[in-house]
């Protein structure tokens, strides 16, 4: 028997560490190569780091939450003499790197709780007719699912999965959820006062981003109340000629599409700052970031070159970025390079919001609710659909005067939809 040493591995893009998010195996464990072992987490990606080799788990480095240097020691296997002939131990494995390549994720919002490995828990005897199988060999699953079973303290050996391979997909894990099982219930019922969570893994990248964010710009914030009566009204119009296999129309892909016209004539508000050089970079095209709200935190995927897009390629385009930036399937570029950010709370919009600027960005655009009121409309009172816009800009490189003509240039757009689609007549 020998010992071999596996190192952290070097995940591309610049890595220097990566922080430990949880761990499948402990010490004294057997398991088999290609096992998943831990998931870790750098500032670009989620990865799942399987074993490189077959053998006994001797030791582990790190807790969830710590950060362990490109190239420090990982994990130690005890191997047999066969098996000499290791990889090299501080070499990506292939596994990492298609996990590296497919599961990527920006800065927003969003709890998540980890422990350091899952807890089993049994089926009650009066929601389960059979004793439970626990399956052997690796578990394939995503990391938003291992990160919800661990949460709701379910062994994810013990559930079957329907997707290719016998993956557990969402649904398996929700019909898991649905079947509270004793040990649940118990813990329900003497359960302590409170709980701890550290607070790792992406929801640490947030709060550092969040916090970096709010503590180095200079908020200015606007908030104006747009009639949408005529968009709402050009929303229903659009809804009830679609085509059959085409989606419905929200008032979001409408607000994407009059946005690029009005960037044309406040280009000072496409921007992205670089602060380590200290320069504005300009752009001409608009590429929208929508805030998405995914199980792992809020992410911000990008509608590229939204200028060049009808309002229905628009509407598509957010909802398979929405689709996949949920489903951990998002990739990097999918969720980088935003020029500007529009975030949407739906039904839950409220009054009124501050959003947060999504550096290096210098503005962003928020939807309340739209809500219909009394109002004076022509001279008489009127029923009108309203909706209020909040903004956030950073004050140090936009006036509060040009971040009002922004918005009030919005507005006038949304309340005469017209205007969105008529070319724009250029001045001799």
């Amino acid at each position: 028997m020998s010992q071999f040493v596996f190192k952290m591995p070097d995940l591309g893009e610049g890595t220097v560490d990566a922080e430990i998010v949880a761990w499948h195996a402990r010490p004294g464990d057997t398991v088999a190569e290609d096992q998943l072992m831990v998931e870790v987490m750098t500032d670009k990606a989620a990865v799942e780091v399987p074993a490189p080799v077959s053998g006994r788990v001797v030791s582990i480095n790190g807790v969830p939450g710590d950060k362990i240097a490109v190239g420090s020691p990982l994990i130690v296997f005890e191997i047999g003499d066969a098996a000499g002939a290791a990889p090299a131990a501080s070499a990506p494995t292939a596994s990492a790197q298609n996990a590296n390549a497919g599961t990527t994720s920006t800065p927003a919002s969003a709890p998540t709780s980890m422990a350091s490995t899952p807890a089993s828990t049994a089926p009650r005897a009066d929601t389960a007719a059979a004793p439970t199988t626990v399956r052997t060999g690796r578990v394939m699953a995503s990391p938003a699912d291992r990160r919800r079973a661990r949460e709701a303290g379910i062994d994810l050996a013990t559930v079957a999965g329907s997707g290719p391979g016998g993956r557990i997909v969402r649904a398996d894990l929700d019909l898991a959820l649905s079947k509270p099982s004793a040990a649940s219930r118990d813990a329900q019922d003497a359960g302590p006062a409170t709980t701890e969570i550290k607070v790792i893994g992406l929801r640490r990248l947030i709060a550092e981003r969040m916090s970096e964010a709010k503590r180095n710009i200079p908020h200015f914030a606007y908030v104006e109340e747009v009639d949408v009566t005529e968009l709402e009204s050009l929303r229903a119009h659009l809804n009830a000629n679609r085509a059959p296999d085409a989606s419905s129309m929200s008032l979001l892909p409408l607000v994407v599409a009059a946005l690029p016209r009005v960037l044309e004539s406040f280009p000072q508000c496409n921007v992205l700052y670089d602060a380590a050089r200290g320069v504005l970079v300009r752009h001409r095209a608009a590429h929208i970031g929508i805030a998405t709200q995914t199980p792992d935190g809020l992410k911000v995927p990008v509608v590229r070159d939204a200028q060049r897009l009808s309002v229905w390629e628009i509407a598509a385009e957010i909802r398979r970025l929405a689709e996949r930036a949920r489903s951990n399937k998002a990739s990097r570029e999918e969720l980088s390079g935003s020029t500007i950010t529009v975030t949407s709370l739906g039904k839950l919009g409220g009054i009124a919001s501050t959003p947060i600027i999504n550096a290096p960005e210098v503005a962003i655009i928020g939807l309340n609710k739209a809500v219909e009121r009394p109002m004076v409309h022509q001279g008489a009172i009127a029923v009108r659909r309203i909706m209020n816009l909040s903004s956030s800009f950073d004050h140090r490189f936009v006036d509060g005067y040009d971040a009002a003509a922004m918005i009030q240039a919005l507005k006038e757009l949304l309340e005469h939809p017209a205007l969105i689609f008529i070319p724009k007549v250029k001045s001799p």
